[in-house]
């Protein structure tokens, strides 16, 4: 049954959008309203009220100034549109500057766009299907948001009957209008997102947003309508607030859109281009929470605080955006700010990504007496260092020294405006050296940041830094797809240190020695570190991990760290891989002077470590595996890690830390794995047992967790299926899959099948599942042929099984059948005879048609428009059974001989193909068909029209990037409107066609 017709986009997201954004203090102006405000419908910015609004906020501008200000966010020199929306940035928050003759003689002075401390002084206003001309196409976005005239934020809206493909379109959609790819060229228009700082899907329950250039996979949900409770919001609104609700309140109420405009924005640079970044809304609610007890604190020590956000969730940034915020509050008064980490290679890390961000004059100290002298005046600036700093000695040398430092370190400053960013501040040494910070920087503000939670036993954190400010658990981050699950297997149970003793473990390595002789090894191997690092042990891992590693990650594109105990057998890891052949690794670990030959073997500078590094990260680099013993478990970013082999006795926070490694996201990566060699799963209470257990659920998770997942999907997905009497038939199951939002409902249920038993192949436990798979992969590579859907795409699978259904087609000899076959194609007869029965040939005609004539309308509307119109009459008649199947197959077949023959049509009534275009145009939709040889409307006189008006504008099609120059269609609109008046066209037409015109000329002569 077909869902109710107020069951689309407009009334089930689009409108409700508007009309809580009506009552968060928008304004809706009506689209029509707005495009005559503007000179063109190629600038969304409304320049006239950017002019008002400029005047307002900055009365000494001249009106040459106000120009020069507008062009500034409307006229940008930019080789690509992230380079352009990241100038436009810097404008909008920074303002420009401007030279003005005043009373003193020519000055420059900063022009302001938007009023940020007063938000009640700018323009908030909304429209719904706002068009924007590109190249060659119009865009009309559903929902747009302007401040001050300038767009801020753009919504696309679908219908909640999409099911879990909503999201998909919505995405697609907008990558389109930003023209993100080479298959959007010149299909959008990507100046409207110049200026836009949020792009939104919403589909009435649901949304998610992203910024410009956002992929789909980081796309979030806004789960907090902070400063307001959820309980607020339900009050003001008198129901239930739902996703979008709290999406549309949390990101676009006036204050917290400019808030987030302001100071939750960063462009990185990441391996050659730059990412444009906005904040998640754990966040946004951190940072303001935090300066709201700065300011809401009785006395200045109940400033500070903890904030706990899991690793992953993007640490760094909220300690950027906290800084950020801090440095920009007028009531702090300029105010220092210290971050400080325990590491050097963390600090550097953090100094960088404040440089990468734009953020103004980090000082790094680089030595104890470097930082003191920062320190001495610290008003104003911003200084990066290591915990150390503060610890190293100070006086001469020796005991007394010591003695020295630990009765007393000196004062550094005592202003009250200092703020003191702490990294990992749970670390046991903050305990001792917190004493020195306070020591040394007496009425600072600390806050302190975690990636794992404070343990039971540590109340030093909490007294150094105060109570919680915001957390943000494991669970919750996988929740919200901030993070992927980490999933644990043990493997080989024999030679695991934990739950084996150490004789047990003994025996098995050096089983086939004799007595004496293990006695006499049994010397040498008498520790935990010693018996693991014994290389028959080692090369009985490294076996298994090949065939792990072979198996479960490589194919699917990702790569590895292993971790040993100690660099003793670290070392042992990289010799046995390159003795056995196995995949290519790299050792990295710190290696000193007077360390024995076996290792200066593998010792490598900063530089060298960097460069193992980058091509790691690199996914066409053949490095896969890191092996480490101490390095790298921490601070260390690296989404393509999808596994960690796991050879030491890691517990408490450097184990979270560690396993942390494999949960960050990336393109087709649905899990983190840790493969647990030592022993540790094992002991998994033990080892996180210092930790409340809400705070560390889900940190790790059995894998066989998912066998019984696996088995709940599956019967999820097979269900679709249930009426099906013959499941050999593969039309029967296609036929199925023909309304859009079963094909939607059964292709989410496909993916998380498919998801799940990726994870668990080759296991022998997933194998009872793979037919069922190969068997539902092939009806959704035949459902995405018949019905022309793109969301029924098997590229994001993983590789495994990608590979069974590639192969159960091949096998099986359908591959036309899962092929999307064009009408135009030599193939596509010997498709329509490959199908079974007359429903399936009418079936995969009818899309076809459909398909080509969605594809080509905008070259011939006319043409395809009556066409279209004569497919759906077929359809209906069909339907009320007044022809049968067979004279359905025979009117298809006409149909058919007709798209094909767009060409002939034009040339049986004296037209080329752009002539005959343009005819129909002109003739408002009606063109002579093939069907119609005595149509009324091949008139000579019309025909001559079309031919005068080709001729006359064909000269400008020939301008190189005719596409682009305004100047060169308003002359070409100028040729067709003297043509149009001349023929006594009614005047209130000519303008319009005069358009549609150009706009045809766009479609088939600007290639």
């Amino acid at each position: 049954m077909p869902p109710p017709r107020d069951w689309n986009e407009e009334h089930q997201s689009e409108v409700p959008a508007v009309v809580l954004l009506d009552k968060l203090g928008y304004r809706y102006v009506a689209a029509e309203i707005l495009d005559a405000e503007r000179d063109s419908l190629r600038e969304p910015v409304l320049t006239k009220r950017l002019g008002a609004a400029l005047i307002k906020l900055n009365p000494w501008l001249t009106p040459e100034n106000v120009q020069k200000a507008i062009r500034a966010v409307t006229h940008v020199a930019a080789a690509s549109l992230i380079e352009a929306n990241e100038k436009v940035y810097v404008a909008l928050t920074h303002g420009v500057s401007l030279v003005q003759d005043g009373e003193g003689g020519a000055k420059g002075q900063t022009a302001r766009f938007i009023d940020f401390e007063r938000p009640e002084q700018n323009e908030f206003l909304v429209t719904r299907q706002y068009r924007v001309l590109g190249a060659k196409k119009q865009v009309r976005a559903d929902v747009v948001l302007f401040v001050n005239g300038i767009p801020l934020a753009m919504i696309e809206s679908k219908s909640p009957t999409l099911g879990g493909k909503w999201l998909d379109e919505a995405v697609r959609q907008v990558l389109r209008y930003q023209e993100i790819g080479d298959e959007y060229r010149d299909l959008g228009a990507p100046k409207l997102f110049e200026t836009v700082q949020l792009v939104i899907g919403l589909c009435g329950q649901s949304a998610y947003y992203g910024t410009v250039a956002t992929p789909q996979r980081f796309w979030a949900e806004w789960k907090e309508p902070y400063p307001a409770t959820a309980e607020a919001l339900e009050k003001r609104l008198g129901r239930k607030p739902s996703a979008q609700d709290v999406l549309v309140f949390g990101l676009l109420e006036p204050r917290n859109l400019l808030d987030l405009t302001r100071n939750f924005v960063v462009f990185e640079a990441e391996r050659g281009r730059t990412i444009r970044k906005v904040c998640r809304y754990k966040q946004f609610s951190a940072v303001n929470r935090a300066l709201n007890r700065v300011h809401a604190a009785k006395r200045p020590e109940e400033r500070g605080g903890v904030i706990w956000h899991t690793q992953g969730s993007g640490k760094s940034l909220t300690m950027l955006w906290l800084a950020l915020k801090l440095r920009r509050d007028p009531r702090l008064q300029n105010p220092a700010i210290v971050i400080v980490t325990d590491r050097t290679d963390l600090d550097r890390q953090i100094s960088d990504t404040f440089i990468r961000c734009g953020f103004p004059n980090p000082e790094r100290a680089r030595s104890v007496q470097d930082l003191r002298d920062l320190l001495l005046n610290p008003t104003g600036k911003t200084v990066t260092t290591t915990i150390q700093k503060f610890q190293e000695l100070t006086g001469a040398g020796g005991n007394s020294a010591r003695r020295a430092q630990r009765e007393s370190h000196p004062v550094l400053s005592e202003a009250e405006h200092i703020f003191v960013l702490v990294d990992e501040a749970h670390r046991t040494q903050y305990s001792s050296l917190a004493a020195n910070m306070r020591r040394a920087l007496p009425r600072a503000c600390f806050l302190g940041f975690t990636g794992t939670p404070i343990d039971k036993q540590d109340r030093s954190t909490l007294q150094t830094f105060g109570p919680y400010i915001d957390t943000y658990t494991i669970e919750q981050a996988v929740g919200d797809d901030a993070t992927v699950p980490i999933f644990y297997e043990s493997r080989l149970p024999e030679l695991r240190i934990i739950g084996n003793s150490l004789d047990k473990v003994f025996d098995h390595v050096f089983a086939d020695r004799t007595v004496e002789e293990r006695e006499a090894i049994k010397q040498k191997y008498a520790t935990e570190e010693a018996i693991a690092a014994a290389p028959k042990r080692i090369e009985a891992i490294c076996l298994d991990l090949f065939d792990h590693f072979t198996k479960f990650i490589r194919p699917n594109g990702f790569k590895a760290q292993v971790v040993a105990v100690n660099r003793e057998t670290a070392v042992t890891y990289k010799e046995t891989f390159d003795r056995l052949n196995g995949p290519e690794a790299a050792v990295i670990m710190t290696v000193g002077h007077n360390d024995g030959a076996r290792f200066q073997n593998f010792k490598t500078s900063k530089q060298q470590q960097a460069e193992l590094i980058r091509r790691f990260l690199d996914p066409n680099d053949p490095l896969a595996m890191l092996v480490v013993c101490d390095m790298l478990l921490t601070g260390f970013d690296a989404p393509i890690e999808q596994v960690m082999y796991l050879d030491s006795p890691l517990k408490e926070h450097t184990l979270l830390q560690a396993i942390a490694r494999v949960n960050r996201k990336a393109d087709r990566k649905t899990y983190g794995l840790v493969v647990d060699y030592w022993g540790v799963s094992d002991a998994l209470q033990e080892a996180l047992a210092i930790f409340s257990p809400s705070d560390v659920k889900g940190a790790m998770q059995p894998k066989v967790d998912e066998l019984p997942r696996l088995q709940t999907r599956h019967q999820a997905a097979l269900r679709f299926f249930a009426r099906v009497k013959n499941r050999d038939d593969l039309d029967e199951c296609v036929a199925v899959l023909e309304p859009e939002d079963v094909r939607a409902e059964f292709d989410q249920a496909f993916r998380v099948f498919s998801q799940s038993l990726d994870m668990l192949l080759p296991d022998p436990r997933a194998l009872p599942y793979v037919d069922d798979l190969r068997w539902l992969g092939k009806i959704r590579g035949a459902a995405r042929a018949r019905y022309r859907d793109p969301g029924l795409d098997i590229s994001d699978a993983g590789a495994k099984v990608r590979k069974l259904i590639e192969d159960v087609v091949v096998a099986e000899g359908i591959q036309l059948l899962v092929k999307e076959v064009s009408i135009f194609s030599k193939d596509f007869e010997e498709k329509i005879a490959a199908l079974k029965s007359p429903e399936a040939k009418a079936s995969e005609m009818e899309h076809a048609i459909r398909h080509e004539i969605h594809v080509k309308l905008e070259e011939n509307p006319a043409f395809y428009r009556s066409l279209r119109e004569r497919l759906e009459e077929l359809i209906e008649e069909r339907k009320q059974e007044r022809i049968d199947a067979a004279r359905q197959l025979q009117l298809f077949q006409s149909l058919i001989k007709e798209v094909r023959d767009e060409a002939g049509a034009a040339q049986r009534v004296g037209l080329n193909e752009f002539a005959y275009a343009i005819y129909g145009v002109l003739n408002e939709g009606h063109v002579p068909m093939v069907a119609e040889p005595q149509a009324p409307y091949g008139e000579e006189a019309g025909r001559e029209l079309a031919t005068l008006i080709q001729e006359a504008i064909e000269p400008e099609t020939q301008i190189i990037d005719w596409t682009r120059k305004d100047d060169v269609q308003r002359q070409m609109r100028q040729k067709v409107k003297r043509h149009l008046r001349a023929a006594n066209y009614e005047s209130e037409k000519v303008e319009a066609l005069a358009g549609k015109i150009v706009d045809l000329a766009k479609v088939r002569k600007g290639k």
